[in-house]
C-alpha cells in the first residue's frame, strides 16, 4: 500500500508523513480514502462476526449471561433473539446466523477496500456520472453538506430498524413483562412530544434520558430521533450552509475529523452513563446488576466491561477531538505545525498590549460576542436593556435563593426574589452613574476608546439621553426576569407533572 502511494502521480497531493499517520496520507486522495474506509469498515464487520462465534462458542447455559465476560451476546439477546421467559437462552442458533453473516459481509467489504486501495482511481471525480457523485472537494461546503445528509439519513433509518424490530419482527425483551420478563411487541410505543422530550429536562427523575423505566417510551423515543434524523438529513441534501455555519465551522478534512471524534466521544459517555444507571434497555438478567462493574465474587460483569470501554475510549475520542481541532483551526489561520512559526498581530496600538488570539479573535468567538444584545446590530437601547436585564434578573434569583442563609426558611423563595431586585436596583444605579460620567448629550466621535479585537458598541448608547434609556430597560428586565424566576422555581413540582404528561 505504501509503495502503491509512493509512485502516485498525485505524489504533489500526499503529505510528508510517516507511516503512523495513517488516513493523513490520503486526505487529498479520495479515492484510496475511500479503500482505506471500506477496508477498516471490514475489519469492524470481521471482529463483529468473529467475536459472536467466538462468545458462542464459550457461552454456558448454566451460568448467568452476564458473569461470562460476554459483551456482544447480551446485545442480540436484549433484542429478543432466542429468548424466552425469564431471560433464558432457548435457542442459540439465531446468534451463530448473524455471526456467519458478518464474516460473510466482512469479505464482500474487505474486497471493495482492497479494489479501491489498489485498483480503483486515486481521486474521485467530481462529474454528472454515477461514480462522479462520490466525488468531493474538503473546501465544497455544499458537498460537504449534502454528504452529512447522507449520513443523518443512514442513522435514521438505523433508528427505525429498532422501531420495526420490536414492532413488527418479533419483539424485544421487557424485563419488566410478566413476574421475570419476557418477549414481546410493542404495539403502543410513545409519540407524545411532551412525554419523550421531557426526559431531557429532567421530567422523570434526574437521570434525564437514563431515567426511562418502559420500552414504550425508549421506541417512541426512537421512532422520534429516527424521524427528526432524516428529516435532517433531507434538510442538509437539499440545503447550503448557513452564513454562520460558512463562518464558524472550519471546512478541512481535519475539522471534520474532530468533529466526528467530538460526536464519537460524547455518544460514548452517554452510553457508559446510561449502561450503568438503566436497567430496561440493558436488563440485569443479560448485563449484572444496575450501578455495579463487578460482582461479589469480583468477576467484571457485562454492564461492567460495556460502561468502562465506552468511558474509557470516550475519553480517548475527546483528546483526540481538541487535538485534531487545534491542529485545523492552526492550519486556517495559517501557523504552520511543522515549523512551529505563528505572528501576534497587535489589535490597534500595538502599545496597548491587546494582542489577537485564537480565543478572543477566532470566527466563532467574534460571531457570538456580535450577537451579545449589547453589541447586535439593529435594535433600540430599549430592547437591549430589556434584554441584558431579564437574562441577570433570572440568573441573579438562583445564588439568593438557593445559597443564601434564609435558604431553608419556608419564605427562602420570596426573600431570593427580594434580594435579587435590591441587587437589580444597585446595578440600575451603577450604569446610570456611569452613563452620567462617560457620555454627553450628543455622541463625539473623539471620545476616547481602547483597541479591542470585540465588536463596536452601537453609537446609540454612547449618548446620555441613549444609556438613560438602556439604564431604565435594564431595571424593568432585571425585575421581570427574578420575578418569573422565581414563578418557575416555586411551581416547579407543577412544571415537572405537566411535563411528565401526567396533567
Amino acid at each position: 500500500m505504501t509503495a502503491v502511494i509512493a509512485e502516485s502521480p498525485n505524489k504533489n497531493k500526499i503529505p510528508d508523513v510517516g507511516w503512523w499517520a495513517g488516513n493523513a496520507r490520503l486526505v487529498d486522495l479520495s479515492g484510496k480514502l475511500l479503500g482505506a474506509h471500506i477496508a477498516q469498515a471490514a475489519l469492524i464487520v470481521f471482529w463483529a462476526g468473529a467475536m459472536t462465534l467466538f462468545e458462542l462458542s464459550q457461552y454456558n447455559v448454566n451460568l448467568p449471561m452476564y458473569s461470562q465476560g460476554l459483551i456482544l451476546l447480551p446485545h442480540l439477546a436484549t433484542l429478543g433473539l432466542g429468548v424466552g421467559d425469564g431471560g433464558q437462552i432457548i435457542d442459540t442458533y439465531p446468534y451463530f446466523v448473524i455471526g456467519v453473516v458478518h464474516l460473510i459481509s466482512s469479505a464482500v467489504l474487505g474486497a471493495g477496500g482492497i479494489y479501491h486501495s489498489l485498483l480503483g482511481p486515486e481521486v474521485l471525480e467530481q462529474n454528472d456520472t454515477f461514480g462522479g457523485f462520490f466525488g468531493y472537494d474538503w473546501k465544497d461546503t455544499d458537498k460537504m453538506t449534502t454528504i452529512i445528509g447522507i449520513h443523518l439519513v443512514l442513522l435514521g433509518i438505523g433508528a427505525f430498524l429498532l422501531v420495526f424490530k420490536a414492532m413488527f419482527w418479533g419483539g424485544v425483551f421487557d424485563p419488566w413483562a410478566g413476574e421475570i420478563g419476557k418477549v414481546r411487541i410493542i404495539t403502543e410505543p410513545t409519540v407524545n412530544p411532551v412525554t419523550i422530550f421531557g426526559y431531557l429536562f429532567g421530567a422523570s427523575g434526574k437521570e434525564g434520558m437514563a431515567a426511562v423505566n418502559n420500552l414504550e417510551d425508549i421506541i417512541g423515543g426512537h421512532f422520534w430521533i429516527g424521524s427528526i434524523c432524516i428529516l435532517g438529513g433531507f434538510w442538509h441534501i437539499a440545503t447550503k450552509p448557513l452564513g454562520w455555519a460558512r463562518q464558524v465551522l472550519v471546512y478541512s478534512g481535519e475539522a471534520y475529523l474532530s468533529y466526528s471524534l467530538g460526536a464519537i466521544s460524547y455518544m460514548g459517555f452517554l452510553a457508559a452513563y446510561f449502561c450503568t444507571v438503566n436497567a430496561t434497555a440493558y436488563p440485569e438478567v443479560f448485563y449484572g446488576p444496575v450501578g455495579l462493574i463487578q460482582n461479589a465474587t469480583g468477576t467484571v460483569t457485562a454492564r461492567g466491561w460495556l460502561a468502562t470501554f465506552h468511558f474509557v475510549f470516550a475519553v480517548l475520542f475527546l483528546f483526540g477531538h481538541i487535538w485534531h481541532a487545534i491542529r485545523a483551526r492552526g492550519k486556517e489561520a495559517g501557523f504552520n505545525f511543522q515549523t512551529g512559526n505563528t505572528q501576534f498581530v497587535a489589535t490597534g496600538d500595538p502599545f496597548v498590549g491587546n494582542l489577537k488570539t485564537p480565543l478572543n479573535s477566532s470566527d466563532f468567538s467574534l460571531w457570538l460576542l456580535g450577537n451579545l444584545p449589547i453589541y447586535r446590530p439593529g435594535i433600540s437601547p430599549l430592547f437591549r436593556g430589556l434584554e441584558i436585564g431579564m437574562a441577570h434578573g433570572y440568573l441573579l434569583f438562583g445564588p439568593f435563593a438557593l445559597l443564601g442563609p434564609q435558604r431553608n426558611n419556608e419564605q427562602g423563595n420570596l426573600i431570593g426574589l427580594l434580594c435579587a431586585c435590591g441587587l437589580i436596583v444597585i446595578l440600575t444605579i451603577c450604569l446610570s452613574i456611569y452613563g452620567a460620567a462617560s457620555f454627553k448629550k450628543e455622541w463625539r466621535s473623539s471620545f476616547p476608546t481602547y483597541a479591542t479585537s470585540n465588536p463596536d458598541v452601537p453609537d446609540s448608547l454612547k449618548t446620555t439621553s441613549g444609556w438613560s434609556q438602556f439604564a431604565a430597560a435594564f431595571l424593568v428586565g432585571g425585575m421581570g426576569g427574578a420575578f418569573f424566576a422565581y414563578l418557575v422555581y416555586d411551581n416547579l413540582d407543577v412544571l415537572k407533572t405537566i411535563l411528565s404528561g401526567n396533567i
